[in-house]
């Protein structure tokens, strides 16, 4: 019986050579070439992508002969290309969506196959399941056109990605890079052997600013780190390297540039939650935009108390840009975001983009003139103190709803010495926490994990919180 395909917080993953087999990329690509024939979209474009991961560039190869033999067109992108590049190609290029083969920031035995709609943003959680049941079971049922056939006759064509990509950047208005330049920062750049090397060099050059970047090459074997995911341990280099430059800031692209890490001129990192704070605070403080914010229920309540002070709707929705992207194109939203350090802004397309995540966040270090260790302060002055993360990832044995029905039979009252005080089950376990904190347990969309996060104004209860967590699911 053929293996069931599916896809979890954002597209489909697995092991390569494994599971992650050419046969079953091209399954995939069946099932969504199909999707896109039903909603009336043969013989329009579709861009396809790829990261610097194993075999990813011939991949690539065959889901675009895959979306030929079935009467699509495909603008195949020349290179390893970020996330956030592709999805605005799909915008420059009108195009029906794009198929962009990554893991993120996935172990470097994987692979993945992402896909987006028109927008350049995630598709929903329906039009997934659409895929899904469109991907046949027997190889043989996909649909190809041999890759030469199909490159000779005008139906797959390489292209540039990147050059429209950069001059919608400031043409549009999202920022302007000639006051970075001029600065006169040292700025550290960690690409994790991944699609954002060269892009800060390449943006920021020509000025005073000094660009210094590590990882810069492609290894798919991620030396120096578990995996190409902008946490510790992974970044730990890039932070000493840092201090050993007296860089201003680190910034830290994950495998494909969509999503953005942060460390400060110490060397110490900044967690993606109080990031994403910094960003909303800068468009709403800085820039005098706004407009609604966007947060998976995994995020900070920074944003909430911002939205508050600022008079801005705040809108939360389950983990995943599946459900982000759609919230913020209906909402034109200022910005939508997650845990992961993915973050999307109004005037780009409805996705994460790492690259201008980074952008921004020199911005704010130029128009304030303040290191990031002030801006934090000033963040948690406006929001009234500190908030205080973590999470833990347990792999776990049995299936997911044996591990739920135990969740929910062990119903905790209070967590690391806190009242529960509500409990939300959009996705996953999320206990409310009397001094506005939270507790979620969650199964990871991409990985055989469990997940157990938290957030605080408690800094000696989060470790407490936290195994509080790990005994509710049923793991200590």
């Amino acid at each position: 019986m053929a293996q069931k395909l599916k896809f979890g917080t954002d597209g489909w993953r697995g092991v390569i050579a494994e599971d992650y087999t050419f046969d079953n990329v091209r399954r995939a690509a069946q099932g969504f070439a199909s999707y896109m024939v039903a909603a009336g979209k043969q013989g329009q474009w579709i861009v396809v992508g790829h990261d610097k991961r194993f075999g990813s560039e011939h991949f690539a190869a065959a889901v675009a002969e895959v979306l030929a033999g079935n009467g699509l067109k495909v603008y195949l992108t020349q290179e390893a290309t970020p996330t956030p590049v592709i999805a605005y190609a799909v915008v420059d290029k009108k195009a029906a969506g794009a198929v962009n083969i990554t893991a993120s920031h996935n172990p470097p035995t994987d692979n993945g196959f992402k896909v987006r709609d028109a927008t350049g943003g995630a598709i929903d959680p329906e039009g997934l399941k659409q895929i899904e049941a469109g991907i046949p079971d027997d190889v043989k049922a996909v649909k190809r056109k041999g890759y030469q056939e199909a490159k000779s006759a005008g139906e797959i064509v390489k292209f540039d990605a990147a050059t429209p990509y950069i001059e919608h950047l400031t043409r549009d208005g999202l920022i302007g890079l000639q006051p970075i330049k001029d600065a006169g920062l040292t700025v550290m750049v960690d690409t994790m052997w991944g699609n954002g090397a060269g892009w800060f060099p390449r943006l920021l050059a020509g000025g005073k600013t000094k660009v210094i970047e590590i990882h810069n090459e492609r290894n798919p074997s991620f030396p120096e780190m578990k995996r190409p995911e902008p946490i510790q341990p992974n970044i730990d280099v890039g932070l000493k390297a840092t201090v050993d430059n007296k860089a201003d800031v680190l910034l830290i692209t994950d495998g494909d540039a969509d999503r953005c890490g942060i460390g400060d001129e110490n060397g110490e990192f900044i967690n993606q939650l109080r990031v994403y704070g910094l960003l909303a605070y800068y468009l709403l403080e800085i820039r005098k935009e706004r407009g609604d914010i966007v947060k998976t229920l995994s995020t900070t309540g920074m944003l909430n108390k911002l939205g508050e002070i600022y008079g801005v709707p705040v809108h939360e929705t389950g983990v995943g840009f599946k459900y982000v992207a759609p919230k913020m194109t209906e909402t034109n939203a200022l910005i939508g975001g997650e845990e992961s350090g993915g973050y999307a802004f109004r005037g780009n397309v409805p996705e994460r983009d790492g690259i201008l995540a980074g952008l921004y966040m020199l911005d704010f270090m130029v128009k304030t003139g303040k290191k990031p260790t002030e801006l934090l302060k000033d963040l948690f002055a406006k929001v009234g103190g500190e908030y205080f993360y973590d999470r833990i990832d347990s792999p776990f044995t049995g299936d997911h709803e044996t591990r739920k029905q135990i969740i929910r039979d062990n119903n905790p009252k209070t967590l690391g010495g806190l009242k529960v005080v509500d409990l939300i089950t959009v996705d996953g376990f999320q206990y409310k926490l009397e001094d506005g904190g939270w507790m979620l347990i969650r199964f990871s969309g991409t990985e055989p994990i469990l997940r157990v996060y938290t957030e605080t104004r408690h800094k000696d209860k989060v470790k407490a919180i936290l195994e509080d967590g790990l005994k509710v699911a049923g793991i200590k």
